[in-house]
């Protein structure tokens, strides 16, 4: 007994200094987490100013005149609700089943991480659950780096923990700079779904083609689901696991009293519906070509000083989160596109049958030259050089020889357009002499050419070339398996078996348009269609150039009204008109007496009816009386057509020469059409707007549109206009039981490569082009390849369709504004009866001299 008393004392002061070591340890444990907490801190954390600005990659939204949404602009799909904006189904089953203690802790659940360390450390279940919370994961989203590939596993271990910690820290912070109803809803907003679906707003429009406020029980209770683990909870991919999983958030909700028995019974056996997922996609939905045209405006308006960043820094349109208000009319641009649907498929019938058998790059026109064949065949291989699989063969089989050698033309080295060239000249010699002399070369260019053919590697070269081409050949005739544009699948697209270059050529044969529509009182527009479908076929073909043909006569006949006060009831013998040299202000070389697009008549007809039949004598006639071109260049540059503006080869765009009243220059649908509102508004022109505003996602506004507006026409001189495009389109086929007053001129050019109709009424100006790619893809005879074929159907089903549906925007019953008084005759019955004299044109004998001037009707 003394002896175990004896060791009892012995061991006592043994047990005690256990005890005090172990908490020593503890002690020293807090401590040293409390320092590595403060030492974390002074990391690479976000600061208190990084929180309030956190990184959102918000994307842009464009909204229509009524405010509907038209499209975005992104990185990632992602628009921010406020938690008042947010459905409570979504919050009930987030807490449920995410966060139950959400609003009674400050970031971090202690009591929930000493449960998930009892059960996952003590009792060894790893399904035990998370104790992160929401603000934590909010915490890992935004400022979180998880990335510990190439670590070994000690180092994961550490650097996991480190970033565990420096997670909560960033929770805390979280905490005292958001409220809870903030966090809750930037949780949702940060979070990716999958699918491209960055936050709530866009995973409930892409899963269930809906907004996030109208979203059923069982839809929010499977978006709330997926935030466990996106991929493997989706419910395209894994509908059955996604099922059990959002059975278990609704079994949360039931279990924290958000839902009866009976509504969770109901609810769980109701199957996921997917039949309304969709991607988003930016080419995708309505007004695509708009929306890419708008794109490029507000980038050029942000970069504006005066619409910065209050930093200087330019707003990014893919990041900021911007509202941008357009002016497009969804009415308008609905029924826009559904007169190009159904007008294009059968013309493109009928162009396949025309040219069965036949290639356009290779069949000849009578006025046809060499070089004009070559530059069909060098666009083509321009466009085969575009092809991923043919740079590289390039540069595998080609490029090192050239780079080798230093072989240039100028500062560049060899193109494929070089070779050509050089192979032609070998071929047939003379022919970069005929380049040179059309300007299609330079000197300096002609003399590297024959360097390089005179020199040591021409030889090796060609035959560096031919096994390229031979490689390359082999490329382009092999077939593949694709897609293709199609008119009669679904959505326009069929899965088929086509070799590189019969898909390269069958795509550049479908025939194009390009559709504006304008309000005329503002300027703003109401509908644009650059194309008949924009996935296959991004080129916008409102804004590119084309030839205008006869569309341009009514600027010739609004000059001769404006300054000769002349009446359209003056008659005109339909004979050939002559402009000689050194006549009037024209600066003529030798004489020019263009033709009709049809024969001369000899006929007398009045103005009224030389417009309508777009007589090119009558023309050249008003022309030769005003005495110069620029009048006419003038009064376009008043209608919006700037007449200063030139080429990239430095012509004028609108040249000083009397051939422009035939329509010869180069002109894009949307400055056509913007001019020819000038006539459906009284004479005055409208800037032609397609933004009205901009904000930041704070709602400040940081562009506001000012209208820019300016008398072009007198209204006596532009009234007299409107009753001729009136006249113009008199008798024309297509607008049987329009209700609306209406006007319009159609274009056709040389070899009918252009389709054109511009037309007028009080509510809109619709103008409308038809046209190859290529101004070699058309049709071959005037049956079908007039502006009244090719283009004006579009604007009359337009038209009709407007009238048809009711569209609030659109009232049939406007007319046309009409002066109080009009001095110029309009009544031709009248004139002729009055002082109107017949005019005629030249004798006939300059028909036999016939300047070489394009037939453009």
């Amino acid at each position: 007994m003394q002896h175990f008393q004896w060791m009892h004392r012995d061991h006592r002061p043994k047990e005690v200094s256990w005890i005090r070591w172990i908490w020593r340890l503890f002690f020293l444990g807090v401590v040293s987490l409390m320092l590595w907490f403060i030492f974390l801190s002074f990391q690479d954390l976000p600061t208190f100013e990084d929180l309030e600005n956190p990184n959102n990659k918000m994307a842009s939204q464009v909204f229509a005149m009524d405010g509907s949404l038209l499209g975005r602009y992104y990185v990632e799909n992602r628009v921010l609700v406020t938690y008042d904006q947010l459905s409570p189904n979504l919050v009930n089953a987030l807490i449920s089943t995410e966060d139950v203690r959400y609003r009674r802790h400050a970031g971090i659940d202690f009591k929930a991480l000493g449960r998930v360390a009892l059960k996952t450390v003590f009792l060894g279940q790893s399904s035990s659950g998370g104790g992160s919370t929401i603000t934590q994961q909010l915490a890992k989203l935004l400022y979180s780096n998880r990335d510990f590939s190439g670590m070994g596993k000690i180092r994961r271990v550490l650097a996991l923990v480190t970033t565990k910690m420096k997670e909560w820290i960033t929770a805390v912070k979280l905490e005292r700079s958001y409220t809870k109803e903030e966090i809750l809803a930037m949780y949702l907003n940060h979070f990716n779904f999958v699918n491209g679906a960055y936050g709530i707003k866009a995973a409930s429009e892409i899963y269930f083609g809906r907004g996030q406020d109208s979203l059923r029980i069982e839809e929010a209770a499977t978006l709330v689901g997926m935030l466990q683990n996106p991929s493997l909870y989706n419910p395209v991919r894994r509908p059955e696991l996604t099922l059990r999983r959002r059975n278990v958030v609704l079994g949360q909700m039931a279990r924290q009293d958000f839902l009866s028995r009976a509504e969770l019974d109901s609810l769980q056996a109701i199957p996921i519906d997917m039949s309304r997922f969709r991607k988003f996609s930016h080419d995708e939905g309505l007004a695509p070509y708009a929306r890419m045209e708008l794109r490029k405006e507000v980038m050029a308006i942000l970069e504006r000083p005066e619409c910065r960043k209050s930093n200087g820094e330019v707003y990014d349109i893919w990041r900021d989160g911007l509202r941008i208000y357009s002016t497009i009319d969804t009415a308008v641009q609905m029924e826009l596109e559904a007169a190009v649907r159904m007008h294009m498929p059968a013309l493109q019938k009928k162009f396949w049958r025309v040219w069965k058998g036949m290639d356009p790059w290779k069949r000849r026109d009578p006025e046809s030259t060499d070089i004009e064949m070559d530059m069909r065949m060098q666009t083509l291989q321009d466009q085969i050089g575009q092809m991923d699989r043919y740079v590289d063969i390039r540069a595998r089989l080609f490029e090192p020889f050239v780079e080798e050698h230093g072989l240039k033309i100028g500062k560049l080295l060899l193109r494929d357009v070089d070779m050509s060239r050089m192979l032609h000249e070998k071929s047939k010699p003379g022919y970069l002499d005929e380049l040179q002399e059309l300007r299609l070369i330079s000197a300096g260019m002609a003399r590297d050419y024959r360097s390089i053919m005179k020199g040591q590697h021409w030889e090796a070269l060609q035959e560096k070339w031919s096994a390229f081409q031979a490689e390359t050949d082999r490329m382009l005739r092999e077939k593949v398996k694709m897609v293709v544009f199609d008119y009669d699948s679904p959505r326009f697209e069929k899965d088929t078996l086509m070799s590189p270059l019969d898909s390269l050529k069958y795509h550049r044969m479908i025939l194009q348009t390009g559709v504006v529509a304008i309000d005329p009182s503002n300027g703003q527009i109401r509908g644009w269609v650059g194309g008949v479908d924009y996935r296959f076929f991004q080129y916008d073909h409102v804004t590119s150039d084309r030839q205008v043909g006869s569309t341009f006569k009514p600027f010739v006949y609004a000059t001769a009204v404006a300054l000769q006060s002349i009446s359209p009831c003056t008659k005109l013998l339909d004979n050939p008109q002559t402009i000689v040299p050194g006549e009037a202000n024209f600066h003529l070389e030798k004489e020019w007496t263009p033709r009709n697009f049809d024969t001369y008549t000899g006929e007398s007809l009045t103005l009224f009816d030389g417009l309508r039949k777009s007589k090119n004598t009558f023309s050249v006639y008003l022309m030769k009386q005003l005495g110069d071109t620029e009048p006419v260049r003038g009064l376009i540059n008043n209608m919006g057509i700037d007449s200063s503006a030139r080429t990239p080869n430095g012509r004028l765009r609108v040249p000083a020469s009397p051939s422009i009243c035939l329509g010869s220059a180069d002109l894009s649908a949307l400055e056509m059409t913007g001019a020819y509102a000038t006539f459906a508004n009284d004479g005055v022109y409208n800037k032609p707007v397609l933004v009205t505003r901009i904000e930041d996602a704070h709602g400040r506004v940081i562009y506001q549109d000012v209208p820019l507006e300016r008398r072009a026409l007198s209204s006596e001189a532009n009234y007299v206009m409107v009753e001729m495009l009136k006249y113009a389109t008199r008798g024309a086929g297509g607008f049987s039981g329009v209700k609306s007053e209406f006007g319009g001129k159609t274009g056709t050019t040389n070899f009918y490569a252009d389709g054109w109709f511009i037309g007028i009424t009080p509510n809109l100006v619709i103008g409308t082009w038809v046209g190859g790619e290529d101004r070699w893809i058309r049709f071959i005879s005037p049956s079908d390849g007039q502006g009244s074929v090719l283009a004006r159907p579009i604007f009359s089903e337009a038209l009709k369709r407007l009238e048809q549906n009711n569209h609030p925007t659109f009232d049939p019953t406007r007319r046309f504004k009409a002066p109080a008084k009009v001095d110029i005759e309009l009544d031709c019955a009248k004139y002729q009866s009055g002082s109107g004299e017949e005019i005629p044109g030249d004798a006939p004998d300059y028909f036999e001299d016939i300047f070489e001037e394009p037939m453009i009707e």
